[in-house]
């Protein structure tokens, strides 16, 4: 029908069309272009479906953003489509309309029936109009809660209780918060509404009554993420038709009140993410239709017999989906679990559930999903527990830990020949044993996608039959932390994968060449992979992000190619033996984030180019032979949090910028270059600081009295914990040897200016720095004295003043700080006696005071006696002169007393007879005293 075709052409010109996803819209047989279904019959349209089917996996750096971005239409929409009078359907959904109102001459689309503009940027009010359309059945005007900009006028609200015939309405992410109360009070009054779903609109309470009228025919309500708390209205538990009821993600909390008990008609109910406690309810088993139940991110206690003895009151359970997951359970899982038939998903992660896995579990003959895992089971799992499981798809057990440690006390214990009756598509198991070998019930799982076992004590070759068979469809590959050997097969395809890790094992031979064009992690590291880094990784990795090599015994040079991997955002080769150059294309790595070559024999000057793109978070650098100032083009890395360039030949100044541009610095590490100049006041602005490494260096000047101003030595701030995004290890010298920290560095506190050139006094203001762990300022040119305040730094562990020209007393709030375990103030000018006191006194090392004579006492041989002479000490305060006095005047007063009394006793007759006298009355009482008590005791005895 030429009308309608050229309505249809009208409407598309209108359109912005990227991807060209319109392009069959040409020729006179509009029946079959893309989107359009026409009336068999009348030969009339009566369906445009514009759905934007293109969804994202991975991440924005891939191009799949930008591709779903493309393939969105956009635009204006056409008033032609008012020629199409039979129109029934219109889905214009997961487009991108940028903002634009909803047309109002929708509203006289009167044959309308379905209209979804559910995901596709519409903002503005929405259209009273809409309520013309009496013959709408199906209506979804939901957005993202976070971009909706749609809003819900009342004059709208009221019109929409004229869509007689609705029986499906979605508003998610629409702000019905001043609303809230009409709009329940509205839609109860459409009869024909089956299913209701307002999730996400800020909804906070619900209406106390609805007068006569009800839900009658409501059979689904969605209600989740809003703000709503119990007590529930008492219309809420009359909806007697109610199947479907989905709370999740509000403020509910203490138990689950026992209204809920006349909600017997549900078959799905989700209350996850809330704030409930106390025990699962029994009531919650007496619900027979119940086929799926979910109270997943609550506070639940206790154990789940008392549901699953609920559930044994129904003949058969219909229980299909069970998930309780990330709640405090911490009794055993009861046998009784088998009993329940119909069961496909069993989620009880992350609780704390114990003891060991019943056998009854294999009864499970439905189960498809079942995650155990993040709980500390002990025992064995043996072909028992899965000898009926024919259907199982998905496995979780055991925990993954960033580093794993102890494993928990659960085992596989199968036999090596055994065959299992399923086939998986989904195993995570972490720090769970499953060793030692790939048995074969791991090499007939050979339809996996996902794949973790990491750490779970394998030790065995790779079987290659089994590797070969996965990497056709593995989408997530995790053999990291065991102790698999051997070489890897050289040439593969792993067309799906997105993460392939095989870290921390002890894998040798060359890095494999393998085609993986989705791969967007690749971990190698901690191996024993030797020879060269292959020079066309760029073309078998296309989409990769993060690549790490690190401690292996990889050789040769870094190849430029890498450069060429547009999306890298981290690149780790640290502990190698590579050499040569750094690649100087920098440029071309626009979102390069971490860059770690630590621990290898690279040399000659960094590109010029480096930070370029201004993405750089981490440039770990250290113990290499590079050369020459550090480039001025990373003054554009703003968000540069840890510089480590030690160990090196770098010369110059420490530039501007660093205090300046990049002020979010949180560890500065320059130790073993040859710097020089003053340390620049611009560190003084970099209030994340907290390690701080400028050791080993031709500094000179003074230390900068400004940094009391590093308030991350100060205060302690929970923001402060950076994101290293999955990275995380730091160079650190600490009591005198160099460790590689693997905990979150900002709990690190330190700070090293040894072996430099600085003069001047010791700043007092660096005694504000409470939370230091470390101060090494030996093998300067400091003098004066130590500052008294120096017992305010309560958390010291470290402090080395060695090798000095430092004067004075030693402070006595030294020997207050409880956690130092290692002092060195020997080889200053230090005098007069060593603080007593409980912490000092454990530390009974000559050692750490040699060098200065004028020291006495312990833990030293020499003596404080009185001929000892010292110099005055400017922190004295006249101290040694009060402990005189205080001795003078204890003789003297003595003196004065003896003499006072028993010279006159001697010198004046009468006071001599008087005394005498006393005392004789005294005694002859006291002995009449004693006698009387004696004679009394020996009467009652």
């Amino acid at each position: 029908m030429d009308e309608e075709r050229h309505a249809l052409l009208a409407f598309k010109q209108d359109l912005t069309d990227p991807s060209g996803r319109l392009s069959s819209w040409v020729g006179q047989a509009c029946c079959q272009w893309k989107g359009i279904s026409c009336n068999n019959i009348t030969g009339h349209i009566e369906k445009i479906d514009l759905q934007n089917t293109y969804t994202y996996t991975l991440s924005v750096f891939d191009g799949e953003w930008e591709e779903m971005e493309k393939s969105s239409l956009g635009g204006e929409i056409n008033p032609s489509l008012l020629s199409l009078k039979l129109l029934t359907h219109l889905d214009l959904s997961r487009n991108d309309f940028e903002g634009i109102p909803i047309p109002t001459f929708f509203g006289q689309l009167k044959s309308l029936r379905y209209l979804n503009l559910s995901y596709a940027s519409f903002g503005g009010e929405i259209p009273a109009h809409l309520g013309n359309l009496s013959n709408l059945n199906y209506l979804d005007l939901s957005e993202e809660s976070d971009y909706s900009s749609l809003e819900l006028p009342s004059n709208t609200l009221n019109e929409l209780s004229n869509l007689s015939s609705l029986k499906y309405l979605n508003l998610e992410g629409v702000d019905l918060s001043n609303t809230e109360v009409t709009l329940i009070n509205v839609l109860s009054k459409l009869p024909s509404l089956l299913e209701l779903h307002l999730p996400a609109c800020q909804i906070k309470s619900l209406p106390i009554s609805l007068g006569n009228v009800n839900f009658t025919s409501l059979l689904i309500l969605d209600v989740s993420h809003n703000d709503l708390r119990f007590p529930f209205p008492e219309w809420f538990f009359n909806l007697s038709s109610l199947r479907k009821l989905y709370l999740s993600g509000n403020s509910f909390s203490a138990p689950v009140p026992s209204e809920f008990e006349s909600l017997k008609s549900l078959e799905a109910l989700d209350l996850s993410f809330n704030d409930l406690s106390g025990q699962i309810p029994k009531l919650f088993g007496n619900f027979c239709n119940l086929k799926t139940l979910n109270l997943a991110n609550n506070q639940f206690e206790g154990g789940i017999q008392e549901l699953l003895g609920g559930l044994s009151s129904c003949p058969n359970s219909e229980l299909e989906s069970l998930d309780l997951s990330s709640n405090n359970l911490k009794s055993q899982l009861p046998s009784s679990v088998g009993m329940l038939h119909n069961l496909k998903y069993l989620n009880l992660y992350n609780n704390d559930m114990s003891g060991s896995i019943p056998e009854s579990l294999g009864q499970l003959s439905e189960l498809v999903h079942l995650d155990l895992s993040f709980n500390p089971w002990e025992g064995f799992l043996t072909e028992a527990h899965f000898i009926n499981l024919t259907r199982l798809e998905y496995i979780a057990l055991g925990r993954v830990d960033p580093h794993p440690t102890l494993p928990i006390p659960l085992i596989f214990k199968v036999s090596y020949n055994w065959v299992p009756p399923f086939m998986l598509h989904t195993i995570n198991i972490g720090n769970c044993q499953v060793r030692p070998a790939f048995g074969a019930w791991l090499q007939s799982q050979t339809e996996l996608v996902f794949v973790k076992l990491r750490a779970t004590g394998i030790s065995d070759f790779i079987p290659e039959d089994w590797f070969m068979k996965i990497s056709s469809q593995v989408e997530y590959l995790d053999l990291s932390y065991n102790q698999i050997h051997g070489k890897l097969p050289s040439q593969m395809k792993f067309p799906n994968a997105v993460l392939l890790d095989l870290s921390h094992n002890q894998f040798d031979g060359p890095i494999p060449l393998w085609s993986a064009d989705n791969v967007v992690r690749f971990k190698l590291e901690t191996n024993s992979f030797s020879g060269p880094i292959p020079l066309n990784l760029d073309q078998r990795f296309p989409k990769l992000e993060s690549l790490y090599l690190a401690e292996n015994h990889l050789n040769g040079t870094i190849p430029t190619s890498i450069c060429n991997m547009k999306n890298l955002l981290v690149l780790s080769l640290r502990n190698n033996k590579l050499s040569g150059e750094f690649p100087q294309a920098w440029s071309l790595l626009p979102h390069i984030m971490i860059v770690d070559v630590a621990y290898n024999n690279l040399s000659g000057n960094l590109p010029s180019s480096m930070g370029a793109s201004g993405s750089l978070f981490m440039l770990k650098m250290n113990n290499n032979n590079f050369e020459g100032e550090i480039p001025f083009s990373l003054q554009t890395c703003t968000s540069l949090r840890n510089i480590d360039l030690g160990d090196n030949r770098f010369t110059g100044k420490i530039p501007p910028w660093i205090g300046s541009t990049a002020f979010l610095v949180s560890t500065l590490r320059l130790r073993s270059n040859f710097f020089v100049g003053h340390i620049p006041q611009q560190l003084c602005n970099l209030g994340y600081l907290h390690i701080l490494d400028l050791a080993h260096n031709s500094f000179s000047g003074t230390i900068p009295k400004c940094l009391n101003n590093l308030t991350g030595l100060r205060i302690w701030d929970y923001s402060q914990y950076e994101i290293y995004l999955d990275y995380d290890q730091q160079t650190t010298i600490t009591k005198g040897r160099a460790l590689q920290l693997n905990t979150s560095l900002a709990s690190v506190k330190n700070i090293d200016l040894s072996s430099n050139s600085l003069e001047g006094e010791i700043p007092q203001e660096i005694c504000s720095l409470v939370l230091l762990w470390n101060l090494n300022l030996s093998m300067n040119r400091l003098s004066g004295s130590i500052p008294i305040e120096i017992g305010n730094l309560l958390q010291l562990q470290t402090l080395d003043l060695s090798l000095n020209h430092l004067s004075g007393r030693i402070p006595q709030g030294l020997s207050s700080l409880t956690f130092l375990s290692n002092l060195n103030l020997s080889y200053n000018n230090l005098s007069g006696e060593i603080p007593l006191g409980n912490q000092l006194r454990a530390l009974p090392y000559p050692s750490i005071y040699e060098g200065n004579p004028l020291l006495c006492g312990f833990p030293l041989l020499t003596n404080c006696s009185k001929d000892t002479s010292t110099p005055k000490d400017p922190n004295d305060n006249g101290d040694g002169n009060d402990k005189l006095w205080f001795c003078v005047s204890m003789a003297l007063g003595f003196i004065v007393g003896f003499w006072g009394v028993c010279g006159t006793l001697i010198m004046k007759k009468s006071w001599r007879y008087a005394y005498f006298r006393w005392f004789d009355d005294i005694k002859d009482k006291a002995a009449l005293a004693i006698a009387v008590k004696v004679a009394t005791l020996q009467r009652k005895l």
